[in-house]
């Protein structure tokens, strides 16, 4: 006589609880650093394929976190193919893509608001800075996928805006935290982008509204040419983390950083003033050539060079890191996307009373 206390055959099968089992998200990538720096941090499949958007959205957070640290996350070997995921894996890190707007460098939108990284000459680098820092509003996080790396050359240089700042001498700092710095722009000049294609608009009155929101001063000369001056800060302290970084386009925009035949050109055929581009103190002074050199040294000497592969998407926080283009031949395709603004405002003087 059996026991029928003790459940027997099927009974007993039924009578065992499921177990759940939870795979750690961390089990499915591997993070590396990429040589002796910080940054950016490299996040690897560990096996098998995953979803870039998928695994990005199930981890936003911890991912976030680790951004603010690194200030670069490098995804590689995701096996993204083409924009539409790149712009899916973006949204579900960072949120909805910005316009690009007060345009500094040429581009093109390639889809929405996902748009080829430059178009500037392929023979020509371009210096580290952080994307519009001169803007009174700047996007917090930027972002680059690369569709097809170049034969040769064409990385996309970083550098840690922390450290940067660390290099300075102390006393140069001091003076541009006391003196912020100005940036003029002078449209129309045969140079550079036009005015319409900056502002994207042909209305004038749209250009002076824009401005007089975003603290910028505006000069219109004859032939329908204009000038513009904004004095920004040239250290800020970031939201998140509470860390001063050097958050400025104030050696980028400076003719002394160009190459040496374009410098040369522009500095043969218009007055300082006239530039297409230049920076001065905020009280207009012009900035000492020893200062800038100091300047664009500790740039480079916390540059990070790395080559792109097909299908990397790297995530920058813009206010911690840096970013520039090496020359490069042959075909290349990287594009970016833009995310986070900044909420600066200021109300527009022109509108109510």
């Amino acid at each position: 006589m059996t026991d029928s206390s003790k459940p027997t055959g099927l009974s007993k099968l039924k009578s065992i609880k499921r177990k759940t089992v939870v795979l750690s998200q961390d089990n499915l990538v591997s993070y590396d650093a990429l040589g002796d720096r910080a940054l950016p941090l490299v996040i690897k499949p560990s096996a098998g394929e995953l979803s870039l958007p998928a695994w990005i959205a199930d981890n936003r957070e911890p991912l976030r976190a680790r951004l603010h640290e690194h200030g670069a996350l490098l995804f590689r070997d995701f096996g993204v193919q083409d924009p539409d995921t790149f712009q899916r894996a973006i949204e579900a890190i960072s949120g909805q893509l910005l316009h690009y707007t007060e345009r500094s460098s040429p581009r093109h939108a390639v889809k929405g608001n996902v748009y080829t990284s430059t178009d500037y000459p392929p023979q020509y680098p371009i210096f580290l800075h952080n994307e519009q820092s001169y803007n009174l509003n700047w996007c917090r996080n930027i972002s680059f996928y690369c569709r097809q790396p170049a034969a040769q050359g064409g990385q996309t240089p970083i550098a840690d805006t922390r450290r940067i700042l660390a290099r300075l001498n102390p006393e140069i700092v001091a003076r541009f935290r006391e003196r912020r710095y100005m940036y003029m722009r002078n449209f129309g000049e045969g140079f550079g982008l036009s005015w319409r294609e900056a502002f994207q608009t042909e209305d004038r009155g749209e250009v002076e509204a824009y401005c007089r929101r975003n603290a910028i001063e505006i000069e219109w000369k004859d032939g329908n040419r204009l000038r513009t001056r904004q004095v920004r800060p040239a250290v800020h302290r970031h939201p998140v983390t509470g860390e001063l970084v050097w958050f400025n386009h104030c050696t980028f925009f400076h003719v002394s950083t160009l190459t040496a035949p374009i410098r040369d050109s522009l500095t043969a055929g218009f007055a300082e003033h006239d530039l297409p581009n230049q920076t001065f103190y905020g009280d207009g002074a012009p900035i000492e050539p020893e200062v800038m050199a100091h300047l664009q040294q500790a740039y480079l000497e916390e540059k990070v060079l790395f080559d792109w592969k097909k299908g990397d998407v790297l995530v920058l926080d813009n206010m911690l890191c840096s970013h520039g283009r090496e020359p490069f031949q042959g075909e290349r395709s990287v594009l970016t996307a833009m995310t986070e603004l900044t909420d600066n405002r200021l109300e527009d003087p022109g509108k109510g009373a």
